[in-house]
């Protein structure tokens, strides 16, 4: 069976390297970018750095979960089963801006896209003989939770909004993995490392290590036969490590799962 890996925000950064470290050791891979545009000109970059021309791309602007709904029902008719699932997209948002769905952009593009496309795609996921969800997380994740203040109602910061955002992607690996539990899907999340990627550089400068090095975190906890069947771990540096405190506590987990899936209910149906 062939092996298929979406991987979301996969036009620069660490998903486009993602992309062609992937693309070289066999897999195929399904391009997503905010545009058709950056899509078309990842998929050459992709193409060229990786020597396939057997490289797919979907469009869509996780600012709409329109859209993530219609690209998710776009892949459903065109493959019929996936294997690796890496959501990746991300933003940071230095002032508050509402999308029009009426939630905080950093929280819907950076989790609650994510957490929709996944929901969307688990049947696809289930029709893999192995498959894995890997959310890439960030070791500055907040500590704390406030459900009253989730996307940043009563006060905003970037960075923090950011770090609920990426507490968020573990909430919900942790989560997911007990929901697939009795399955043969896994679901981990990652700190890929402090990586010079594009949003990192315009918010704390030319810092970080290469892209290249952020990317083998990610192909290992997407693809490596060390950890087959490990679920509801978080890793860094190739090695399961601790998160928040908070991330660990069910009731929370299940709580961000219930709001999340009254947010997206609509294209749940």
């Amino acid at each position: 069976m062939s092996k298929y890996v979406l991987i979301t925000g996969s036009t620069d950064g660490i998903g486009k390297q993602s992309a062609i470290d992937l693309a070289k050791k066999g897999y195929y891979v399904l391009v997503h970018g905010r545009s058709d545009e950056s899509v078309r000109q990842a998929l050459e970059e992709i193409g060229s750095a990786s020597g396939r021309d057997d490289l797919d791309g979907f469009s869509s602007n996780f600012e709409s979960l329109r859209q993530v709904y219609e690209m998710a029902q776009n892949i459903k008719q065109q493959y019929d089963h996936l294997d690796i699932l890496i959501n990746n997209a991300g933003i940071f948002q230095k002032e508050r801006e509402m999308t029009g769905d009426g939630y905080e952009k950093t929280f819907q593009v950076n989790y609650l896209a994510h957490y929709l496309l996944t929901r969307l795609l688990l049947g696809l996921l289930e029709k893999s003989e192995s498959a894995r969800v890997v959310n890439v997380s960030s070791m500055v994740h907040a500590t704390a939770i406030d459900f009253d203040n989730l996307q940043g109602e009563q006060d905003f910061m970037g960075s923090k909004a950011y770090g609920i955002s990426k507490l968020c992607n573990v909430l919900f690996s942790y989560k997911l993995a007990r929901e697939t539990e009795a399955s043969h899907i896994t679901s981990n999340c990652l700190h890929p490392g402090v990586i010079s990627t594009k949003l990192l550089k315009q918010h704390y400068g030319d810092i970080g290590s290469a892209v290249e090095e952020g990317t083998e975190n990610v192909v290992y906890v997407a693809t490596s036969e060390d950890i087959e069947g490990v679920s509801g771990k978080y890793f860094v540096n190739q090695m399961p490590q601790s998160s928040a405190t908070v991330s660990y506590e069910p009731h929370v987990q299940d709580k961000l799962w219930d709001v999340s899936e009254q947010m997206v209910a609509r294209y749940l149906k």
